[in-house]
């Protein structure tokens, strides 16, 4: 009995300790009916309770309510409702009425691809947790510039914020990104077709500590915004795939962006060798440059590109590059010595 005691009391809580962080949430809920022992132990760690993750799941909004009621959540961090089923304004309503102070320490929100949600429930969820700091809403045409208006009110502390393909959503959008979110880290705008210049540039006046831009799939935007994105000296990561209106002159500045690890260029039908040597001589630290459809470029950007990024490139993509030559992967190496991924035309 002396040894039993022992067991549960000392042994179970350090093998738990080091187990339970490494189980998905549906497994330590699962451990929580083994044995009454490991029941108090998983408790009696907070840090266990932190995530709720409801991804793909159906029923997603009861269950959220439900989770949301038990103590062990009553300080939850992050929720991920990614592609979750049956996840409306009204449950995020249930939350706010029956369990809102569960998420006053919420920081991160997944709501991608749950296109029943609308401006009311942006509102609704919002109210309920002011030191949000990451918000994804990918895929949801429902959402307008009222339910970004009333992010921005809500939560004053968003540095990361996903509004892929969210079509209805304006410029004034992006004013009120740019007006409220001056530290923000990470934006991706991909596909929100009723962005303008005007949008894209409040942002890069305003949000200086951009680190990750997407801008995927805006094929409206000018080398008037593009020539701005060299205003951010933290950029790391920048997708332009699908520029049709980036010239060399607006890759030139984006070439000032000296801390870029990742550029994608697929589909900038205008960019030539000029643009991409200028990439090659400003952005020295680079990894991953994809340069997929673009006929104007040669052999020449590529030997720039060994000259300045040799000992940096890990992945380059020049499938549909007629001009560039296909190569050994002995002469890539001599190129490039720690290229892992290469893509040509065949």
């Amino acid at each position: 009995m002396a040894a039993e005691t022992i067991w549960n009391r000392e042994t179970v809580p350090k093998v738990m300790k080091i187990v339970s962080t490494r189980l998905q949430q549906r497994d330590l809920i699962t451990l929580l009916l083994a044995s009454p022992s490991i029941h108090r132990t998983l408790l009696s760690h907070p840090s266990l309770w932190l995530v709720l993750d409801f991804h793909e799941m159906s029923n997603a909004g009861d269950r959220l309510v439900s989770a949301l009621s038990l103590p062990r959540y009553r300080n939850v961090k992050h929720i991920n409702l990614e592609f979750a089923q049956d996840i409306e304004d009204k449950q995020l309503e249930n939350v706010k009425s029956k369990c809102g102070d569960s998420l006053l320490d919420l920081e991160i929100l997944n709501l991608n691809g749950c296109q029943r949600i609308s401006d009311k429930g942006i509102e609704v969820v919002t109210n309920t947790c002011p030191k949000l700091k990451v918000f994804s809403i990918y895929w949801n045409v429902r959402v307008t510039d009222v339910g970004i208006t009333h992010l921005v009110k809500n939560c004053r502390f968003v540095v990361d914020l996903n509004l892929s393909g969210c079509k209805n959503i304006t410029d004034k959008s992006l004013h009120l990104v740019a007006d409220n979110y001056q530290e923000l880290e990470s934006l991706n705008i991909t596909r929100c077709i009723k962005m303008t210049d005007s949008g894209l540039q409040r942002i890069l006046l305003n949000c200086s500590s951009l680190q990750t831009l997407n801008l995927y799939a805006l094929s409206t935007l000018t080398d008037e915004a593009y020539k701005m994105i060299s205003r951010l000296p933290h950029l790391r990561f920048l997708d332009l795939c699908g520029a049709q209106n980036l010239t060399d002159d607006g890759l030139s500045c984006i070439a000032m962006c000296k801390n870029l690890v990742s550029l994608n260029l697929t589909w900038c039908v205008q960019v030539s060798d000029v643009g991409v040597i200028a990439i090659a001589q400003g952005c020295r630290s680079l990894e991953l440059l994809s340069l997929f459809g673009i006929l104007g470029v040669s052999d020449r950007c590529l030997e720039v590109l060994s000259s300045f990024c040799s000992n940096t490139l890990t992945t380059l993509d020049v499938n549909g590059c007629i001009n560039i030559k296909n190569r050994s992967r002995d002469q890539l190496l001599k190129l490039f010595p720690n290229l892992m991924c290469f893509k040509v035309h065949s």
